[in-house]
């Protein structure tokens, strides 16, 4: 990653040079803690997404017993199976569907870290779509990503870990499915039956992001500037999205939003296997700049950036956290 990133670490100190801030980027989502870059709470995020375009949700605090868990799923009608993940998150670590109570316990266990628990969405497909508004401007849809998610088909014969090993995106996630799955990696999946590994669209765990930014029309970018309005203080992101077809979508029915990431989100249609790496840089260099005129735009209207103090503790913070989801 760092590797993929050194141009935009050199563009990063240009802009700061010009932004006369090292951490303009908290301007970038006035509604969200530091733009959305680090220690963003997702829960206080989902907090200014009205409540109709999310599924029920509920934070969980690392020392709260077990017990009170139970209470808040009945409460907020949340049922098995549904996902676990981390409040503040990194890059897809320790996202887990939990199938039963005994699931909920071990991770519940094992986590050092406030988590949330989300009701799984009922629609088939996932793509996350990359937006941009300046002020007193209309917002702008920079990019979409589908994402093909980790899915075998049984053949009659082969077991599931034999599957896995016939696609090579999916034999380099073979250490993670054995520790998720254990000894059903060995049964034999029937003929034509799909099997779904990893239930959610992470491109470290082995989606398949392809680029369909040509899906973009004039209806669907209204569709999402006036979801995205209603979200507080929210100008630059991406919001990762299920739905059951795009026409709903341009209607804004049957979608739900999975999460929304601020000013650190990725244009992830980037890693779309027929592009190349230079096409990569020029779209993360062009992200960049738009974040960097987007945040200019609106500490002009008044949204500070952060002292480099402030900043320099949140990147501790930050690194801190990261080492407890890390050992999850």
């Amino acid at each position: 990653m760092h590797i993929v990133y050194l141009p935009v670490y050199f563009y990063w100190i240009w802009l700061s040079i010009r932004a006369r801030s090292l951490f303009f980027f908290n301007a970038a989502n006035p509604g969200m803690k530091n733009g959305g870059f680090v220690m963003e709470s997702k829960f206080d995020i989902y907090q200014l997404i009205p409540p109709l375009f999310y599924p029920a949700t509920i934070l969980v605090r690392s020392d709260v017993p077990l017990v009170e868990i139970s209470k808040l799923l009945n409460a907020h009608q949340i049922d098995y199976p549904f996902f676990a993940k981390p409040d503040i998150g990194l890059r897809g670590s320790a996202v887990k569907k939990i199938n039963d109570e005994k699931e909920l316990e071990d991770y519940h266990e094992r986590a050092t870290f406030d988590y949330l628990i989300q009701n799984q969405i009922p629609y088939p497909n996932e793509i996350g779509v990359f937006y941009v508004k300046l002020p007193g401007s209309t917002g702008k849809i920079t990019g979409i990503v589908n994402k093909e998610l980790v899915t075998v088909t049984g053949d009659g014969y082969s077991n599931i870990e034999e599957l896995i090993c016939q696609i090579p995106r999916f034999e380099l996630q073979i250490t993670p499915l054995r520790r998720e799955y254990g000894q059903r990696l060995l049964e034999i999946l029937p003929l034509n039956q799909r099997m779904n590994l990893v239930p959610y669209g992470n491109h470290i765990r082995g989606a398949k992001f392809t680029d369909v930014s040509h899906w973009k029309t004039p209806q669907l970018e209204r569709a999402f500037d006036e979801i995205c309005s209603q979200v507080s203080g929210f100008c630059f992101g991406r919001l990762d999205i299920m739905y059951n077809t795009i026409e709903e979508l341009e209607q804004k029915r049957n979608f739900m939003i999975v999460e929304i990431n601020g000013a650190a989100s990725e244009p992830t249609h980037i890693y779309d296997p027929r592009h190349s790496l230079w096409f990569a840089w020029k779209e993360l260099l062009r992200h960049i700049n738009l974040m960097y005129l987007v945040s200019k735009a609106n500490r002009d209207s008044g949204a500070p950036y952060l002292n480099f103090k402030q900043g320099m503790q949140e990147i501790r913070n930050h690194f801190k956290h990261n080492a407890k989801i890390l050992k999850f």
